[in-house]
Formats: structure tokens, C-alpha cells, sequence
């Protein structure tokens, strides 16, 4: 019941983490916006994110507070500030909100991650595979709402979204606890953080999980216009460029399940380093189908939407076993906040590439170097006899 409540309530609430840039045309025609205007309201929850993330591990927040009351707390945040845009506050306004959405959801993610571990230590890859798949169907929601209304109007968009994050609020308030398997509360101390930051396996695992994000946000947030680029050219495997997205991002929930079954199987380290080189793969293959044939173009966008997340949880997962477990929450919030910052200058860059390239046909190799690092993070942490205490000895 917790796995089904907590990944339930995590579904709701990354509804509004691309809740705008799904509508993003409709907003750069209404508000007249600029593609870097448009760039930046993607990336102001990046950021938003990070800074909320990091705020909270210099406090270790998720270690001090009870986890259900801070991520309810979070939710409520995230609504608010997301419905903020019905109110149509221009483009400084609507920065400032998609801010403040990003520094709401560092105060649920991450500590819902905590909160799924302490309900299991067997299988605890595949509980955080659930989660990681919830946080992708949530992800892919906003696609799918505009795929399914055709013309709505984008306020509709908005409003689904932050109903839907309301819900979330009550999940976790209301029908959640925290797990048998706790693992103790901290002390406000700001050195904790650097004690985390020295740890080696913990930094492998650290950066195993930077190279995959550098390459996991930046192909969700400009799938769509690859897709809607590639529909120009005459190639639309979907109805429409939105159901090709929302098919592509939502297809990672069999990714971030069969990734939970592998990791508590095989291991975290072969896990995640085969995702990332099937991703890597994808990445560079991708362009080659842009012209076609259509069932080519959907057939890697379909494996790569599985590879580029199935591997998310196994880093999370894997610091609840590497770190201080007095110091969980604050290593998973560190390890996400890092993260994140890596999905801010990527989301940046893409556009950019993809004008230097003449298109959107190629743009994606910049992101090769992230999965390529991170593979050879995995296979040297795998090596270390640390590693023996990841997924009971499955390394």
C-alpha cells in the first residue's frame, strides 16, 4: 500500500514540472517571448530545483523534519505556485513562479526518495525503480493532457496540473507514514554535507548519476521539438508531435521498472552502466532516422525513452547503501541538487546546437559525453570493495 501511495502521490506532483513547457508555443505567441525567453522558463525550475535542493542539504532538512509533513508541505508550494500562471503575469512573473515550483519540488522528490527506503531493504531497487517511474509518468502528463484536448486552451493544461499536484498534497499529508526501516534524525550541521561529499564510493556513485542526468532532462525537455521538427520533414510516427513525446517520455516507466528488476538481480553497477550505453546509443542513432522510415524514428525514441531513466533510481538507491545512515537525506538531496545544476547548463545548450547544426536533426549528440562518463563511473565503482554493499552483494 505505501509503494502504490507514495508513487501514486509522486505521479500528481511532477505534473507541473513541464507543465509549461508543453504550452510553451501558445505562451511565446501570447506573451511574445523569444526562444530564449522560452529557454529560460524551462530552466528556471532547473534552477529553482537546485537551489531548493541545496538549501535543504545545508540544513539537512530531510533529515531533521518529519518526511511526510515536509513533502506535503512541498506539494501544496508546487500547486500554488504553478497555478500562478492562469493569473498571466507576464514573462517576469511566470520566471519567477516556475522558480518557485522548482524549489517546492527539492522538498518532495528527494525526500520521497527517503521515505520509499525506509519501507524496504530487500527490494529496495525496485521500489525506487516504482518511484522513478512514477516521477516519469508525471513528467510525461502535460504531453499527454494536450495530446488528448487537441486545441484546449493552455489555461486547461495549467489547471490539470495543479489539480493534480494538489492531490499530491493530500496523499502524502494525510494517508502516508514512514517506514519500519528508519534511519534516525540528524543535527543541523553543514559539515555533514562536505562528509558526503568526500566519500569515494559515494562520489563514483555521484557521478555515474551526474553523466545520466546530464543526458535525462535536456532529451525531455527538447524531445518536442524534435519531434515537431522531425513531423516537419515529413516524419510524424504519432498523431501529433505532443503523443510522440508523451509515448517517448512515458514509455520510461517500463524502463525505471525493469531497471528495479535488474538492479536487485545483476546489480546497481551493470545495471546502470548498460542503460547508459543503450542511451548512449539511442542518442547518436536518433538523427539517422530523422528522415525515416517513421516506425525506425519511433522505435529509438521508444528505447530511448526506456534507457535514459531506467537507470535513475539505481543511484538513489545506491547512495541509501553507501552513505552515513544518519546522513541518507542529505546525500540523496546533495547527489539531486548536483544533478540538477548539470540539467541547467544542458537544457541551455541544446537550442544552441541545434542552431549551430541547422536543425534539430543532429543536436542531440552533445549529449553523448554524459552517459559515456557515466559508464565508466559504474564499472569503477563495481570494482571497489564498497560495491559489496550494494543490493545485498549484487553489485
Amino acid at each position: 500500500m505505501a509503494l502504490a501511495l507514495i508513487c501514486t502521490g509522486v505521479v500528481g506532483a511532477m505534473t507541473c514540472w513541464f507543465s509549461a513547457t508543453e504550452i510553451m508555443p501558445e505562451l511565446i505567441r501570447d506573451w511574445r517571448l523569444d526562444p530564449a525567453q522560452a529557454g529560460w522558463l524551462t530552466n528556471a525550475v532547473q534552477i529553482g530545483f537546485v537551489v531548493g535542493a541545496l538549501a535543504s542539504a545545508l540544513v539537512n532538512l530531510p533529515d531533521i523534519l518529519r518526511l511526510t509533513r515536509l513533502i506535503a508541505g512541498a506539494a501544496l508550494l508546487a500547486a500554488a505556485a504553478n497555478a500562478c500562471l492562469l493569473l498571466e503575469p507576464g514573462y517576469s512573473g511566470a520566471l519567477a513562479a516556475r522558480f518557485v515550483t522548482g524549489v517546492a519540488l527539492a522538498g518532495l522528490y528527494p525526500p520521497a526518495m527517503k521515505l520509499m527506503a525506509t519501507w524496504f531493504l530487500r527490494g529496495r531497487g525496485l521500489a525506487m525503480g516504482f518511484l522513478i517511474a512514477g516521477l516519469t509518468l508525471g513528467s510525461s502528463m502535460p504531453h499527454l493532457f494536450r495530446a488528448l484536448g487537441g486545441g484546449i486552451d493552455w489555461r486547461l493544461v495549467v489547471i490539470a496540473a495543479s489539480l493534480a499536484t494538489l492531490s499530491s498534497a493530500a496523499i502524502f499529508g494525510l494517508m502516508v507514514r514512514e517506514g519500519p526501516h528508519g534511519f534516525g534524525r540528524a543535527t543541523f550541521d553543514p559539515r555533514q554535507a562536505l562528509a558526503v561529499l568526500r566519500d569515494r564510493p559515494v562520489l563514483l556513485a555521484n557521478l555515474g548519476y551526474f553523466g545520466h542526468m546530464w543526458e535525462l532532462y535536456a532529451m525531455w525537455a527538447w524531445f518536442l521539438a524534435f519531434a515537431t521538427a522531425a513531423a516537419g520533414a515529413g516524419v510524424g510516427p504519432f498523431a501529433s508531435p505532443s503523443a510522440f513525446a508523451f509515448v517517448v517520455v512515458a514509455s520510461g516507466v517500463a524502463g525505471c521498472i525493469l531497471g528495479g528488476v535488474l538492479s536487485d538481480r545483476i546489480g546497481r553497477c551493470l545495471t546502470t552502466a548498460g542503460m547508459m550505453a543503450v542511451s548512449a546509443a539511442c542518442a547518436a542513432l536518433i538523427g539517422l532516422a530523422f528522415d525515416g522510415p517513421a516506425w525506425g524514428l519511433a522505435l529509438i525514441g521508444i528505447v530511448w525513452g526506456i534507457a535514459v531513466i531506467g537507470d535513475s533510481a539505481q543511484f538513489s538507491a545506491a547512495v541509501t547503501e553507501l552513505a552515513d545512515p544518519r546522513l541518507v537525506g542529505t546525500a540523496l538531496t546533495l547527489q539531486t541538487s548536483l544533478g540538477f545544476a548539470l540539467t541547467v547548463l544542458a537544457i541551455w545548450l541544446m537550442p544552441h546546437v541545434a542552431e549551430m547544426l541547422g536543425g534539430w536533426r543532429w543536436a542531440f549528440l552533445a549529449l553523448l559525453p554524459g552517459p559515456v562518463i557515466g559508464t565508466w563511473a559504474m564499472l569503477r565503482l563495481r570494482g571497489m570493495e564498497a560495491s559489496r554493499r550494494l543490493a545485498g552483494g549484487r553489485r
